[in-house]
């Protein structure tokens, strides 16, 4: 015997299987729409991330361009430049920084330096007592290119009157600066287009 089902019975189960059909579609719809969201906001973060890498920091002894330290004889010396790119025939700060094995500072130190540029010696500071654990001083660099900078430190060691530490150091054309400053608007240009194209469509995304 076959059974007929009942015309409002039928038009029941009928609109139930359309919010099925319905409310899968939402699902699925609403589970596309975060992929894209997670999508898009890749290269927003990226951008944003680059910038924040490309700005420049000060400088002192931990500084990201111009800047190092050795360790001899229980002591440990920093150097450093401010600013980071010093600029020919330009003031500049020359900043240096004696700690001992614990990173803490020594209370005094005496300090000679010595400046080459093409393995020849070009300038030199005789030997100075610093009352303090650090010693900045003005400098102003005369050749663009790499140095070698040579730090003396006397009377530290039980074994030896001085020892020296050597570093590289160098100085940089403006066109450093503008290499430098066209990566930042670069990025900053990239994450501001990315940023006005899709962030309104994801606020009005998240909003639905």
């Amino acid at each position: 015997m076959i059974g007929i089902i009942p015309p409002q019975d039928y038009r029941s189960a009928h609109m139930h299987s359309i919010h099925a059909i319905n409310g899968l579609a939402i699902y699925s719809s609403s589970s596309h729409d975060i992929q894209m969201t997670r999508k898009l906001l890749v290269p927003i973060v990226f951008g944003l991330l680059l910038v924040l890498a490309l700005v420049p920091s000060d400088a002192y002894s931990h500084s990201m361009f111009n800047s190092a330290e050795k360790f001899s004889a229980g002591h440990r010396v920093q150097v450093a430049t401010a600013p980071e790119f010093p600029q020919i025939d330009e003031p500049s700060q020359f900043r240096v920084r004696v700690t001992d094995a614990d990173f803490e500072e020594v209370d005094s130190f005496v300090m000679g330096i010595r400046v080459f540029f093409h393995d020849k010696q070009i300038d030199a500071i005789p030997p100075t007592a610093i009352e303090a654990g650090h010693w900045d001083f003005d400098y102003t660099w005369r050749n663009p290119g790499n140095h070698i900078v040579k730090v003396d430190l006397y009377g530290i060691s039980e074994n030896t009157d001085v020892i020296t530490y050597t570093f590289n150091m160098g100085t940089q054309s403006p066109f450093g600066y503008i290499f430098i400053l066209a990566i930042t608007i670069g990025a900053m240009c990239f994450a501001g287009v990315m940023t006005y194209i899709y962030l309104p469509w994801i606020i009005k995304k998240i909003r639905r």
